[in-house]
């Protein structure tokens, strides 16, 4: 034990380490028997079940298309934001089923269980879908009601007399 570490390279050397950088890990296609790939996406108090499968490009939410289910076309852009930014707008069949909340939590929802969807049927699109945000849940939810207060934060209205 005369020697003495004067770097952490010699600390490697002596560890018996080969690589320098860890290596990244390997994400795997997840499909189901039908060769479909499954996610569930939440955002404020709704939930999204979210199938995909290599198709015309139809989406249907909870039986109905995509256009009659969400009218404003806010909506449809929130929700084909990772399909758009992959390229893969067109190739995909998706089927939703999406409960709670408004349309505006459901549409978020939806985008986020399509952006789950997306890498498990192609794994190499994590990358650009986590860059983006679409793989990150949206955590903020209302805020609960507080005793003595007429909303959660909102004080009833003052009176002197």
């Amino acid at each position: 034990m005369s020697d003495t570490i004067q770097s952490l390279a010699d600390l490697g050397q002596i560890a018996g380490v080969v690589s320098d950088t860890p290596e990244a890990p390997r994400y795997e296609q997840k499909l189901d028997a039908q060769g479909r790939a499954y996610a569930t996406g939440k955002r404020k108090d709704a939930i999204a079940r979210v199938w995909i499968k290599p198709g015309e490009g139809k989406i249907v939410v909870n039986g109905r298309s995509v256009e009659t289910y969400f009218a404003r076309p806010v909506l449809r852009m929130i929700l084909r934001q990772p399909l758009v930014l992959v390229n893969r707008d067109g190739q995909y069949d998706v089927t939703v089923t999406v409960t709670g909340g408004g349309l505006s939590g459901q549409a978020g929802a939806v985008r986020h269980g399509l952006s789950k969807a997306l890498t498990h049927y192609e794994p190499e699109l994590r990358g650009p879908l986590k860059k983006e945000g679409f793989l990150t849940r949206d955590s903020r939810t209302v805020e609960r009601k507080k005793y003595g207060r007429a909303k959660a934060r909102r004080s009833f209205q003052f009176s002197k007399r």
